[in-house]
């Protein structure tokens, strides 16, 4: 049902200190409601950091949020019926709000919890979380106070606000979000990639920028995952690993000079790393000659890489055997940790194990491996897919629920679809991509001045992080490939078109070396522990921090988007 509201002040003085609302009530409470990009039916595993937005749905609690802070601007809540699940949505058609006392003031949207209901909402600028109100999240670690945001209306004025109404049936318990997902898909229709960086332009930028990164020394060779540190590093943020798999695939037009031979040169020397109890290691320091650091989701991410490496390089005549002989020896370990009856991972981090594992089992037979991938792939659904523990920890300087989690989950749900041909894993990877497509940004933002918008900086197709770090980045170019493979599995118009908009738009802010920055700032909120206040936040875009991934991804995706034959030109 689409309404507007309409508000006139007929009085001689101006109406001073006054806020408006749009407010309906839903019959149903718990804590399954869903705000995307911020709140995932309560962020039960962030919600112990203090560090995030958290609702438990007990009488009395305010999550209130403001519109721009939103990915995809809706609310949505779950509850248990008669004769199963049922759910409602409130969308809104964002905006800034008129006569607002603060400065860029926007309508705030959220959820408060009543006796036996949830009253879907729209306020005029007051926000609040976690018991407190008039505040909001605005920096890493926390929230910060955002006081006195009321309207002072003069005579004459007229304001009105859009928004949309929804209830329907659930079909199973954890889905309650997914209609308003696809609705807002409808709504916002963000598929256009006109005026975006073309493939081969964005591809031409970021080989570019990659030279800059390659490092020799002795037998020693990859691409640095600091600009002013010589630091080989493995997965997440470094992605040494990626090119070796993407340069093997892309035009030679395309991709850094002599870039089979760096592929070879690299996978060759990472091929060494260090093992321990854990695994591998998986940074090299270029200066000591030494390996270190200790965490299993970075060696997933390699282990994947190795294994598309091997498997494009044996077609190409390339030399795998050293990659073959870690690839091997690393899916070992980690299938015999998984099959112990011990395993109990702590998020869905290790859910990124699952694509080489049956990557492997591809390329080396032996159902061992399968057998730990399916292992896996069931928990993370029994665990997440009822949304009774949300995806998260896909990312390591945020302990909460993100959309690299969800990413994770849709990655091992679609290799183990394509492994075994079962129809439940499918299922479960549509579940994990309607996640994932929460976090993506489905309408261009007004900017405030600043950086972003001297760019004239367009926001849709761009991905939020997670509801600790609010910023947005462009990690969505990697997942764009499985959103497109996703949607011709299912034949989703929709899914291809907003795959090639992810990458496309992900091109955007490139300088002239090819290089961008990880963290534009679409809403009042700063990677930072201190800020002088609220104001000011919203449209700055940090470029320093641009660690390997930012160009590594952009490579590895073109090369899964045309091993599927999506033209890069």
């Amino acid at each position: 049902v689409r309404c507007t509201r309409r508000w006139e002040w007929t009085g001689k003085r101006p109406a001073d200190k006054c806020t408006l609302s749009v407010r309906f009530l839903a019959p149903g409470g718990g804590r399954g409601v869903v705000l995307p990009g911020v709140l995932y039916h309560g962020n039960p595993s962030g919600a112990a950091s203090g560090r995030v937005p958290a609702y438990t749905g007990a009488a009395g609690e305010e999550a209130f949020f403001e519109e721009h802070r939103f990915p995809m601007p809706f609310a949505s809540l779950e509850w248990p019926g008669a004769d199963g699940f049922l759910g409602a949505a409130l969308h809104t058609v964002p905006a800034p709000v008129p006569c607002g006392h603060l400065p860029d003031q926007w309508w705030s949207l959220g959820v408060a919890a009543r006796d036996g209901a949830t009253e879907f909402a729209l306020l005029s600028g007051p926000c609040a979380a976690n018991g407190k109100r008039s505040v909001i999240k605005a920096v890493q670690p926390g929230f910060i106070p955002y006081p006195d945001a009321w309207l002072t209306v003069p005579p004459g004025t007229v304001i009105e606000k859009t928004f949309y109404l929804d209830a329907y049936g659930v079909a199973a318990e954890g889905s309650g979000f997914r209609r308003p997902v696809h609705a807002a898909l409808r709504m916002h229709a963000p598929y256009s990639s006109g005026g975006m960086p073309a493939f081969s332009d964005i591809l031409r930028g970021k080989s570019r920028y990659a030279e800059t990164r390659w490092r020799e020394r002795g037998t020693a060779a990859g691409f640095s995952k600091y600009p002013d540190k010589d630091i080989l590093v493995m997965g997440w943020c470094g992605q040494a690993d990626a090119p070796g798999y993407a340069l093997q695939v892309l035009p030679d037009s395309l991709s850094p000079p002599d870039g089979r031979a760096r592929a070879q040169k690299a996978l060759d020397f990472l091929s060494t790393a260090e093992f321990y109890d854990g695994g591998f290691h998986t940074w090299y320091h270029l200066d000591t000659g030494k390996w270190d650091h200790h965490e299993p989701l970075s060696q997933a991410q390699a282990m994947l890489s190795f294994a598309n490496a091997v498997r494009v390089g044996r077609a190409n005549g390339m030399d795998t055997s050293r990659w073959e002989d870690f690839l091997r020896r690393a899916c070992d370990f980690h299938a015999g940790r998984i099959l112990d009856p011990a395993w109990n991972p702590k998020s869905t981090d290790e859910a990124f194990f699952v694509a080489p594992l049956c990557a492997a089992r591809a390329l080396f037979g032996g159902e061992r491996f399968l057998e730990a991938a399916r292992k896996a792939g069931d928990a993370y659904a029994a665990r997440s897919v009822g949304m009774r523990e949300p995806y998260w920890g896909g990312t390591l300087d945020a302990s909460c629920e993100d959309k690299e989690g969800a990413f994770a989950a849709l990655q091992a749900f679609l290799a183990l679809h394509d492994a075994t041909g079962e129809g439940k894993y499918l299922d479960w990877a549509r579940h994990a991509c309607d996640v994932v497509l929460t976090y993506v940004v489905v309408w261009d933002m007004d900017l405030p001045a600043g950086r972003l918008r001297d760019h004239a900086f367009k926001t849709r197709g761009w991905t939020a992080v997670s509801p600790q770090n609010m910023h947005i980045d462009a990690f969505g170019v990697l997942i764009a490939p499985l959103v497109r493979r996703l949607g011709v599995l299912t034949d989703d118009g929709t899914l291809r078109d907003l795959s090639l908009l992810m990458y496309r738009s992900c091109g955007q802010l490139m300088d002239p070396h090819g290089s961008q920055g990880e963290q534009p700032m679409h809403t009042n909120y700063a990677q930072r522990g201190e800020v002088n206040g609220p104001h000011g936040l919203r449209g700055g875009y940090v470029e320093t921090w641009t660690v390997f991934w930012l160009t590594a991804h952009f490579l590895n995706a073109a090369a899964q988007f045309a091993e599927m034959g999506v033209p890069l030109d």
